[in-house]
Parts: C-alpha cells; structure tokens; sequence
C-alpha cells in the first residue's frame, strides 16, 4: 500500500483552521413558565442565604463565621476548630456523591438551577433586561452607534453590575471577618489591606464572570461540563427534542397541522432563550446547562399553536426509543445509600460532638518512680482543649487500678475556649494491686458547667516485675 501523499491541487486553497472562535454576544430571551419560576425560586433563595445569612447573630457572635486567626469556626450553636476537620472531609464527599446523584437521575440539575456561575449569571440578566431592555432592544442598542443616550445606558448598567459586584466581595468577606466590624471599618474608609483586596477580588471576579464572560465560564472553563457525559446513561432524565414527532420542521398557521410537517415550526425560540446559544434539536450538547428555558418557551409555543406539550422535555434516551425507562437502577440506588449513610453520620457525629479533647503524655524521662512509701509513680502531662463556646472549669479524675490516687492539679481547671491547658499530674498505686508490668488506665475530665463536655482518654501506668 502507497503511503505517498498526493500534491494539493494548484487551484485548491489550503485550509486554515483556527483554534479559537471569536466570542459572539448571546442575548437570551426572557422567558416564563414553571422551570423559569423553579430558578427563579432557588435563585431567591440561594442568594438571600448568601446576602443574608452572614448579618445573623447567634449567642453573641455572627451565626456563621470563620474566624481564620483565632481557628474558630462559627455554624450557629456549634464551634468547630481545625481537629474537626473530619467533618469537612465527610462534607465535600457527600457533596460529591449528591452531584453524581443527581446528575445519573436528571442531568445537570446542579448547573441549571443551584451554580453559582448560573445565579449570579441570572440577576446581572435581570439587571441588564431591566436597564437595557429586551432582547430585541439590546440587540437594537449594541447595533446603534455610540451616542449619549447609548453611553448613559450603558453606564448606567455596568455601574449597577460594579456596585452589586462589590457588594458580594464585601458580603463574602464578611464570612471571615464580623461583617459588623467590616461595615463599621468601612463606614469610617479604614478596611485592612487584606480585606480590601479581597473585597475587590472576589467583586471583580463577579463582575468578569457574571457580567463579562457569563457562558464562556460554563463551556471552557468548568470542567463538570467535560466529564458529565461519564455519568449519563440512556436512563439519565435529560432535556431533549423528540425528533419523531418535531420532524420535518416548517412554518404554518396558527391552529393548523400539515400532514407534510412535524409539530415543531422552527420558530427559533428554543435557542433564543437558551443562555450558552446552542439549538437543543441538534441533540444532547456539552453546553448544555440544563436549565429547561428550552422547555418552558416551547411549551408556550405549542399551546398557542393548539398542540400538546412535551415537543421538548425530560426525557431518556430509552423513552425517545420506545424502551422501558429505569430511573431507580443499581448506581443511582447505591450513590443513593451511600448518601444516605454519610449524611446519617454526619449528623450523628455532630449531635454527639463533644467540645472537649485531651491528650494524655507521659513522663519520658523515667519509665517510672518509687516514692518513699513504697507506692509505683507515673507522671502525665495531660493537654486540656476546650473546644466550646464559653471558658469552661474542669474537674480530673483517673480509675483502672484498685486505690490509685491522683495527685496534682486536678480540680478546677479552669480553661479559656480554644485555649490548651497544661495540666501535670501523678499517680501513684500499690504495686501489690498491678497485675502486670503495663496496666491501663482511664484520665476522666469533665467540666462542672456543662455535662455534655466530658471525655475519658485511655493511658499506660508502668510498674516493675512482681
């Protein structure tokens, strides 16, 4: 077999691809309907937990606060500090199983109603409708040459965009930072280098991404868009066309149904209102955030027509092909268990939380020491952590051994919260009453003000040979 190559013909052009694509404005159309009123819901409620959730106090303090200096983390009656870690670990793998959840069972549900890319995208849309218009009007604007009419628009819009983009790098810091004393500092024109910046940071970064780039950060930025595909299946509820029925397109009367044609009438809604620009009777894309507008605006153009809806909607791959549909199928089932136990441990490890910790050291200079009694001597160091809201005062206690005592300081202890505390302490015991060369110990620390902090930490008492 030839491998030579052939030369190009003299007439033929050569080809030139080019690696990126001019970004060209997308104007989505606006659009009503049930799946519209669910982002609009959650976008309500998503950005009103953000906005508002950080001016909340509880017991004293912002209900949720992370104080990175002190290493206090703030969640309304709970203190977490960096030995709670586990549960921050066990939060991000619950949060990963619910994403491949709910992305087997119904697509991509996460980016069509709860990103914050697609919410923050949505109210700089409603900003940018109410200030420039509709869509048409936009389109007419951008189109028009600049005038002063044109510019006062436009400035208008994007200082809406700015102040409210910096509104949500001043709310975000507010999490880690008492956003009373942010607001006091700012009030006064006296916020930190730090704050500033990051303030401006996350502002601007708002402002690029909601206001600027907006779908480009869903097709070349995020990689969920890439690896989703991987979670799908043909039983994997998604949006899409039924070309069976849709197919041939064609325009026509309002209440009439050719024989000739389907029931779409290539009206072009579906891909105005869709806010990545692409037409969802190309079939399942990548850029697809699965946010139903599509849906919703054909909806509205079938029952004008006469027509049932449905043209577009959630549906299977299995469904469209006349097969029978498994939402509930082993992987969906087991992500579910699995979310179900993890989140029941979650729980459970928090409600039994308990604000205290010790750490149990013993004396290595000597493995053990004989007192002028003839009793077994240990020495510990024993390091208290009050790990709760409130200074607590501490009561030490040990048992393992029959009439050990407890010598030190081992009563009213008295502990600021977050600080470790030093305590050293002796016990001595009959060698007549040790059984073997190592026996095990219990230290039982409690505090007197609140039951629920107490702890027991097992130790090793050293004696000699009998």
């Amino acid at each position: 077999m030839s491998t030579d190559k052939q030369p190009a013909s003299a007439n033929e052009a050569p080809v030139e691809e080019e690696l990126y694509k001019k970004r060209q404005k997308i104007y989505p159309r606006e659009v009503h309907g049930i799946f519209a009123l669910l982002r609009n819901l959650a976008m309500v409620a998503l950005l009103g937990l953000f906005y508002g959730l950080c001016w909340i106090q509880w017991d004293g303090h912002q209900a949720v606060l992370f104080d990175l200096p002190a290493r206090k983390f703030y969640i309304f009656g709970w203190t977490f500090w960096p030995q709670d870690f586990f549960f921050l670990t066990l939060l991000l793998i619950i949060s990963a199983l619910a994403l491949f959840f709910f992305t087997a069972l119904a697509g991509r549900l996460w980016c069509g109603y709860a990103c914050p890319q697609t919410v923050w995208t949505e109210i700089f849309l409603w900003f940018e409708r109410k200030i420039e218009g509709s869509r048409q009007q936009q389109i007419k604007l951008d189109q028009a040459p600049m005038s002063a009419r044109k510019f006062g628009i436009k400035a208008s819009k994007h200082a809406v965009w700015l102040i409210f983009s910096l509104w949500t790098g001043f709310t975000f810091v507010g999490y880690f930072t008492p956003i009373k004393e942010l607001w006091g500092s700012l009030l006064a024109f006296s916020l930190g280098p730090w704050e500033t910046f990051w303030v401006l940071f996350y502002g601007f970064a708002t402002y690029g991404n909601a206001g600027w780039m907006r779908e480009q950060v869903c097709i070349y930025m995020c990689p969920y868009a890439r690896f989703q595909s991987a979670m799908f299946d043909k039983n994997t509820l998604i949006i899409s066309y039924d070309e069976k029925r849709g197919e041939p397109r064609g325009s026509r009367r309002r209440g009439t149904r050719p024989a000739d044609k389907g029931d779409c009438i290539d009206c072009g809604l579906c891909v105005q209102v869709c806010p990545t620009g692409i037409d969802i009777r190309d079939g399942l894309q990548y850029q697809c955030i699965g946010c139903a507008a599509c849906i919703d605006v054909c909806d509205d153009v079938m029952e004008k027509m006469g027509y049932e809806n449905g043209l577009v909607k959630y549906t299977t791959e299995n469904a469209l092909s006349g097969k029978h549909v498994r939402l509930m199928r082993p992987r969906v089932i087991l992500y579910s268990l699995l979310l179900l136990l993890l989140t029941a441990g979650l729980i459970y490890g928090i409600a039994t939380r308990v604000p205290l910790e010790v750490n149990i050291i013993r004396d290595r200079n000597a493995l053990f020491n004989t007192t002028n009694e003839g009793l077994i001597e240990n020495v510990y160091t024993l390091k208290v952590i009050n790990m709760d809201q409130e200074p607590r005062t501490f009561d030490i206690s040990v048992s393992g051994i029959d009439e050990m005592k407890l010598l030190g300081e081992t009563e009213a202890i008295r502990v600021d919260s977050g600080a470790v505390k030093d305590v050293l302490v002796r016990v001595h015991a009959d060698p007549a009453n040790l059984k073997t060369r190592s026996s095990e110990i219990e230290f039982h620390v409690e505090a007197r003000d609140n039951p629920e902090a107490q702890t027991s930490e097992n130790g090793r008492f050293l004696g000699p040979v009998l």
